[in-house]
C-alpha cells in the first residue's frame, strides 16, 4: 500500500480488525519512510453475475428486470408480491458460476412460478417459450396437468346399445 503523504511504495500493517460486521477489514498501518500512521479498509469486490442473451450479447444481470417479468405474470393472482421479491433478489446468491444464460434464468423462474401458481407459470412460459398460437396454450396446460392431448374417440361417450334397442335402431 502507498503512503497517501509521501508516496512510499510500502507500509507496515500495525493492527488488523473486522469492522462492519465482518464485511471490511480495518488496517492501521505505517510509513516506514515518513513514520506518519493512516489507516485502510478493506472489502471484498464482487463481481455481477453476467447474464448471456439469446443473440449472444452480454448483460449485468438486473434483479429488476426479473421482478417486473414476475410480477406481470402475477397480476391479479394471490400471490405475495414479497415472495417475488425475494426470488428475484437473490436469484444471484444461487448461481455458482459468474455467467448465466437468459435462457437458464427463464427455466428457473418457470420452475417457481409452477410451484407457486399455475395461471402465473402458464403467464410467464407464454411469454418465454414465445407461445403464438392457442394450441402453444392448451400444450402447456395439460403438459402442467400431467396429462396428454385426450384423442376425439375418447370424448366421446360410447353409445349405449339397450338404448338403441329400444328405439328399434338395431
Amino acid at each position: 500500500m502507498n503512503c497517501p503523504f509521501c508516496g512510499y511504495p510500502d507500509s507496515r500493517v500495525l493492527d488488523s480488525r473486522p469492522s462492519d460486521e465482518g464485511s471490511v477489514i480495518r488496517r492501521r498501518r505505517e510509513c516506514p519512510s515518513c513514520k506518519r500512521r493512516f489507516t485502510t479498509y478493506e472489502r471484498a469486490q464482487v463481481e455481477p453475475l453476467v447474464v448471456i442473451k439469446r443473440s449472444g450479447r452480454k448483460e449485468t444481470f438486473d434483479p429488476n428486470k426479473l421482478l417486473r417479468g414476475l410480477t406481470l405474470a402475477a397480476r391479479k393472482r394471490p400471490i405475495d408480491p414479497a415472495v417475488l421479491q425475494e426470488f428475484a433478489f437473490s436469484f444471484e446468491d444461487t448461481v455458482k458460476e459468474m455467467e448465466i444464460t437468459s435462457e437458464e434464468i427463464g427455466l428457473r423462474s418457470l420452475a417457481f412460478l409452477k410451484e407457486l401458481d399455475p395461471v402465473a407459470y402458464i403467464r410467464f412460459a407464454s411469454v418465454y417459450r414465445e407461445f403464438d398460437s392457442l394450441e402453444n396454450f392448451i400444450e402447456e396446460v395439460r403438459k402442467l396437468e400431467g396429462q396428454s392431448a385426450p384423442k376425439a374417440s375418447e370424448t366421446e361417450e360410447p353409445a349405449n346399445l339397450d338404448d338403441e334397442a329400444k328405439l328399434g335402431t338395431v
